[in-house]
């Protein structure tokens, strides 16, 4: 599903709309916006709204004006005016709803900055609009391998050529600051396009390119989600979720923003549990602390010092019981659901084996680079056989050495010959 002009990538024919790829209804556009005011009626002396919501490739919109009084609707294309030639773009959305997301941008509906709307796009004009889209993929291309050859440092994600095809957007990310000025003169000769270089952030890269997350749905950011919120890695401890990248980042290399979406429900049922770091319950049967908790379920695991079960208690019986610790009392024994460690003895009938040992996900990457420093030396066999009655094939045992140990000078010639005397008489002559 998807088309060339909302920047998706597939077939031009979307599931949903059924129109052969023409974007009529909007069904297959990224950061598609329903116009929920378009059936709603209007006072006879009403005047629409002049700014209309223009998209382009991937998530980019912008606002223009129709000071011309078009009769406009989502997805007709038209000409907008550029900084150098035109443009072409497709409605998002018209009406009264542009005032919301001019408010919600922060752009003021007299701002100087937002231009006109010159026409209705004729067919000659969606032909050349074509032509520059088909045109992209080998631009691309080509500018990434003369960026590799330069030894930039700087990643070339995505590009867009002007509707006029006069006029190239190169689209990049970098850890730093780039000197691309040789880099422009070298697209100029060889595109023979005005060259503009545009620096956009990781997550606005992977909200262009698109892709599927770990849940199996598109990625939020290049569908609906428009303003990224600062994650850290403290939304991934309230949730009581294991501190492993490779599961938390999403395909920006940032920590997922989804980890904000049910933190606010974490931290408003938190605010129930004890605040201290380490709860310890005074009981008749000694001291008990907390080893584990359910936040949304309202439970908690306490284990006695002496003892190596869990003891499963409600959220509600642990604040009575710190209530009683508070006012000098004990709390009575821990009651409820109780879980025993498994066994460690080798014999597997008693329990059952898990399947896999480990989860290759939350392995480092880097577990196989380390080089053990402690390895064992692997001892030499003896060439001459092994002890008494374990001597190989064909060969006779050695009955000269009853504690069975091998023999090391065995095998050896000339080793066990006694050396002749030392003759110390006068050399004569």
């Amino acid at each position: 599903m998807g088309c060339g002009s909302c920047g998706t990538t597939g077939g031009c024919a979307p599931a949903g709309c059924k129109s052969n790829g023409s974007c009529a209804t909007g069904g297959c556009n990224k950061l598609n916006v329903y116009n929920w005011l378009s059936d709603t009626a209007m006072p006879d002396n009403y005047q629409p709204f002049d700014i209309v919501e223009i998209r382009f490739k991937g998530s980019r919109k912008e606002f223009f004006r129709n000071k011309n009084g078009l009769d406009l609707y989502t997805g007709d294309a038209v000409v907008l005016d550029a900084d150098m030639g035109y443009d072409v773009g497709h409605v998002s959305i018209s009406g009264e709803l542009v005032r919301l997301q001019l408010k919600k941008r922060g752009i003021s509906e007299n701002s100087d900055m937002i231009k006109n709307i010159q026409r209705r796009a004729t067919d000659k004009d969606i032909e050349r609009y074509e032509e520059a889209k088909a045109r992209e993929a080998k631009v691309l291309e080509r500018a990434r391998t003369i960026a590799l050859n330069m030894r930039l440092e700087m990643k070339l994600s995505d590009i867009e050529i002007q509707g006029d095809n006069k006029k190239v957007i190169f689209f990049y990310t970098a850890e730093s600051r780039v000197d691309f000025r040789e880099l422009i003169k070298r697209f100029a000769e060889e595109f023979k396009l005005r060259i503009e270089m545009r620096q956009i952030g990781y997550r606005e890269e992977a909200s262009r390119l698109g892709g599927i997350g770990s849940c199996g749905r598109e990625l939020c950011c290049s569908t609906w989600l428009t303003d990224y919120k600062l994650v850290n890695t403290s939304a991934a401890r309230y949730q009581n979720l294991s501190i492993n990248m490779l599961k938390l980042s999403g395909q920006c290399g940032k920590l997922k923003c989804c980890l904000n979406y049910e933190l606010d429900t974490y931290m408003e049922a938190l605010d129930e549990f004890p605040k201290a770091k380490t709860v310890r319950l005074e009981t008749v049967m000694g001291p008990a602390i907390m080893v584990k908790t359910d936040i949304l379920k309202r439970l908690t695991w306490f284990s006695y010092e002496e003892k190596h079960s869990w003891i499963c208690l409600p959220l509600d019986t642990v604040n009575e019981y710190l209530e009683l610790n508070a006012r000098g009392e004990k709390a009575p024994e821990l009651i409820g659901e109780i879980i025993e460690p498994k066994s460690s003895s080798s014999d597997s009938e008693n329990y059952d084996l898990p399947i896999a040992s480990s989860d290759l996900a939350n392995e480092d990457i880097t577990r196989l680079d380390r080089k053990n420093p402690k390895k064992k030396k692997k001892k030499k066999k003896p060439s001459g056989g092994g002890p008494q009655g374990n001597a190989r094939p064909g060969q006779p045992q050695n009955n000269a050495n009853p504690s069975g140990k091998p023999n090391n000078n065995q095998g050896r010639p000339n080793q066990n010959k006694p050396k002749p005397p030392r003759d110390n008489s006068p050399k004569q002559g």
